[in-house]
């Protein structure tokens, strides 16, 4: 198992499993500490390159993942590598995209659906989830049946 997020350091959200993910803006300057083991990042243009391992999420600002079955693929893989790895979820400003994909890890993480965008909110910033259809996208994501956390 690689070193973790330290649960206290800036962005780094605690799931109610234990998992810790961070979520960041790319637009402020990488917080110091270990880097993430593994990236996701939610643009709408293609990130420029990192040292770790990422995946890039076509997710265009105030808007929707481009494609919804992958979005789901993607923060699955997220999730799952967030139980042993430095995971790290971000968008430009690190608040509408990245706290939509955040809620979403909280519902695989058993967050009820309805409750993901105010734990989101309460446990990583107030401003999360930033438009109407991220706050419907989210209440509409669901677990795979088999998944528990």
């Amino acid at each position: 198992m690689s070193e973790l997020w330290d649960p206290a350091a800036p962005g780094v959200l605690a799931l109610p499993s234990g998992r810790l993910v961070r979520g960041r803006g790319l637009r402020k300057p990488l917080p110091p500490g270990p880097e993430p083991a593994f990236a996701v990042y939610l643009l709408g243009t293609q990130p420029p390159p990192v040292t770790w391992e990422s995946t890039w999420l076509r997710w265009p600002d105030f808007r929707l993942p481009s494609d919804r079955a992958r979005a789901r693929e993607v923060l699955h893989e997220a999730w799952r590598r967030a139980e042993s790895e430095r995971v790290e979820l971000a968008c430009a400003g690190g608040k509408g995209r990245t706290g939509t994909a955040l809620a979403c890890l909280a519902i695989l993480d058993g967050v009820a659906p309805d409750e993901a965008v105010a734990y989101v909110r309460q446990h990583y910033d107030r401003h999360a989830v930033e438009t109407p259809w991220q706050k419907r996208y989210v209440t509409r994501f669901t677990r795979p049946a088999v998944e528990q956390p």
